[in-house]
């Protein structure tokens, strides 16, 4: 498994339990469970916890595009796995300073709902990240051509994913 992979599903199991569990865990127990999965890989526990945290930080903005891009689906619907995962992926997408490419995001988040969730997780998953992924998609394209003729203005948003 290639370590990123392995870093965002150790971050998916502490998202799991922060989801199910309302009782905090100490900061210290989610570092030790997450240098314990990823064998003290001191790189992979940081990008681990740096996305914990991002989800966390940002649920309040993640959870109502979710809402809003899975059609007929509350979030307190959905399995717990799938939920995660989709905050996991639409964190990635829309908030990630690291900005992964779009392809990415969407087929390691797959790839999680495939190995976590139930038969239909990795179609659901797919198309609520899709979906999401071309909101944010149209929203930056009219940004920058609000003002034809003079260079795109800053992006003070989520970063962009790098050009292929």
């Amino acid at each position: 498994m290639v370590r990123r992979s392995r870093a965002r599903e150790v971050t998916l199991q502490l998202l799991f339990q922060w989801d199910q569990n309302p009782a905090a865990v100490p900061r210290r127990a989610v570092e030790r469970f997450a240098r314990d999965r990823l064998l003290d890989d001191a790189e992979m526990v940081a990008y681990s916890l740096a996305l914990l945290d991002g989800v966390v930080t940002n649920k309040d903005r993640i959870d109502p595009t979710i809402s809003a891009a899975a059609e007929n689906w509350r979030l307190s619907r959905m399995m717990p796995v799938d939920r995660n995962v989709l905050r996991l992926g639409a964190y990635e997408l829309l908030f990630d300073p690291n900005g992964q490419p779009l392809e990415v995001v969407i087929n390691e988040a797959i790839e999680l709902a495939r190995r976590f969730g139930s038969a239909d997780s990795p179609k659901f998953v797919n198309g609520v990240l899709d979906k999401i992924a071309k909101a944010r998609t149209a929203d930056r394209g009219a940004r920058n051509e609000s003002a034809p003729g003079s260079p795109p203005a800053a992006d003070t948003g989520p970063p962009s994913e790098s050009a292929p």
